[in-house]
């Protein structure tokens, strides 16, 4: 029976591994967005985090995940004649990769975690039935490389404390990896590891050749890992300049998240924000049922005591020291204390647990800013079809057909999803600007000043040809369905307006969050406002009267 719930689950994880929501702008921003500029010379943009003065983000864990499947599908389109794969390929081959990883390793680890088969059966498919597994644990987030990586870590410092015969010289090598490889993707990773990894000292002590191994390996991959992002960073850089001035990424995020006034740009929270609001997010009946148990049985049970709750803990009391917490930085968490949950076959639990997962299965799976990735893909197609006449603009004089598109009240899109364009049969130059939460007047002053105005066909093109700078050739307006202030502008007919929207373009499974407004609407009305107008629109915009 365990098995057929299982391969049902594998089933639904593979869905939601397809599914294009957009948890959070990290999963793009801080890996993808940089190699798919770098590999296959899409548009990108890289953050703050590789473009200041002291980068905080290492390449050093990054490179094998994302680099090595892009140079692969790069070359294997260069072998077929085509200059470089489509974003879309590109896109569900990274997601593709996630959900191997989550499938193959983590999956793994906690079979090994879980002494005994009874509860081996129980805790892989309560691993396998949660939302965070189907979702954040399939998406290109550093924080689900991290859960593999702690995962991991645990399993080699058990292996190597029953293996007491020998002196475990490569699991320590390939636990020394680990470390290395998990402190510079994220600085949290040492919290996870720091208390378990106490246990080792006492075999260190009786096998000095497993200390010898797990520090000598440890500073090659150190130096590596040290020589792989300054040599990113300073591309110019020769050995001496590697040696001198070395760029160290996780000091430099670590000086970095010290600061208050930096946390304070991200949103700070009270201390006990992780254990009363993201465990209870990211674990939901689960937690409660834990916490049940041990109140009902007076004491701790056997089960709880173990190396991954002790983990999960002890992570979660050293990160709720920093004020910035979101739910992501406990992912680690979930498979670890869920591999500690026995039930009984609670029908109470089961049926509490399948509907908290599904209902936030397909919140973040599917419709948490679930447009934003199919819309940019679409982007080029919507606005090489938007106009025939554009097909004589791009001829005259090989000028590119300028177009920008403004993102309002949606995460920021990325631009590798752009792709090259070559395929399209518009020579196409896309800006793209990013409005954020911007004042619904604010942006229709952006949308005034951007506008061409209304010309005839000949004098646009005569317009395009001219020196200097100049308007777009077409404005487009990319906002969700359940902001209303777009309306009056849809249907200008109701009030005097310069600017007129005609919506081309809808993907409805789309729901923003950053859109609720119980304060001020109400909960019924912004409710039936963010869920049933769901959707992200592309609206052409422009002057009106024009044809």
């Amino acid at each position: 029976m365990w098995r057929r719930t299982y391969l049902i689950l594998l089933v639904i994880r593979v869905y939601f591994a397809l599914s294009p929501s957009y948890i959070h702008p990290d999963e793009h921003f801080q890996g993808l967005e940089l190699f798919a500029g770098r590999i296959l010379s899409y548009p990108s943009q890289l953050p703050w985090e590789f473009t200041s003065e002291h980068p905080i983000r290492s390449i050093f864990p990054l490179w094998p995940i994302y680099a090595l499947p892009m140079n692969f599908l790069r070359w294997f389109y260069t072998e077929t004649g085509t200059e470089s794969p489509p974003a879309q390929i590109v896109y569900y081959v990274a997601r593709g990769v996630m959900f191997l990883l989550s499938f193959v390793l983590e999956d793994w680890a906690v079979h090994e975690l879980v002494p005994l088969p009874r509860h081996r059966r129980v805790a892989v498919v309560l691993v396998a039935s949660s939302y965070v597994t189907w979702t954040y644990q399939t998406h290109t987030f550093s924080n689900s490389l991290e859960t593999l990586l702690v995962a991991w870590g645990l399993v080699l410092i058990r292996r190597i404390l029953e293996n007491r015969r020998r002196s475990a010289v490569f699991s320590c090598a390939v636990l020394s990896f680990i470390c290395v490889a998990g402190v510079f993707n994220r600085i949290t990773f040492p919290a996870y590891l720091a208390i378990p990894g106490l246990q080792l000292v006492p075999h260190f002590w009786r096998r000095p050749l497993s200390l010898v191994s797990f520090v000598g390996f440890g500073l090659i991959f150190l130096s590596v890992a040290i020589s792989t992002d300054t040599a990113f960073y300073n591309p110019s850089a020769s050995f001496w300049d590697i040696v001198r001035s070395p760029v160290i990424t996780p000091i430099n995020n670590l000086v970095y998240n010290t600061d208050t006034s930096n946390l304070a740009l991200h949103g700070l929270h009270p201390h006990y924000h992780h254990f009363l609001v993201n465990l209870p997010q990211l674990l939901g009946p689960a937690l409660i049922w834990i916490a049940v148990r041990i109140y009902h049985l007076r004491d701790i049970p056997s089960r709880f005591k173990n190396i991954r709750v002790v983990s999960a803990l002890s992570a979660t009391a050293m990160l709720s020291i920093f004020p910035h917490q979101e739910p992501r930085f406990l992912i680690p968490c979930v498979p670890l204390l869920l591999s500690c949950l026995h039930v009984h076959k609670s029908r109470i639990f089961l049926a509490t647990w399948v509907i908290f997962n599904v209902a936030l299965g397909f919140l973040m799976g599917v419709y948490h800013q679930g447009g934003v990735v199919p819309t940019q893909l679409a982007v080029p197609s919507i606005i090489s079809a938007s106009s025939e006449n554009w097909h004589k603009l791009s001829q005259n004089g090989n000028q590119p057909v300028s177009a920008t598109v403004l993102w309002w009240k949606t995460y920021s899109p990325p631009l590798w999803l752009l792709g090259d364009n070559s395929s399209l049969p518009l020579n196409l130059n896309i800006e793209t600007r990013d409005l954020m939460g911007m004042p619904g007047s604010e942006m229709v002053n952006e949308l005034e000043k951007l506008i061409p105005s209304c010309r005839s066909r000949r004098k646009r093109a005569q317009y395009s040809n001219s020196k200097g700078p100049r308007q777009p050739d077409a404005v487009f307006v990319v906002a969700p369905k359940s902001a209303t202030f777009l309306d009056q502008f849809t249907a200008p007919d109701s009030i005097e307006s310069s600017v007129e929207l005609y919506e081309l373009w809808t993907y409805r499974k789309h729901i923003s969050l950053d859109d609720l407004d119980f304060g001020t609407d109400g909960i019924l009305p912004t409710l039936k406002r963010v869920i049933g107008r769901r959707g992200l629109g592309v609206w052409l915009a422009k002057r009106a009267g024009c044809n």
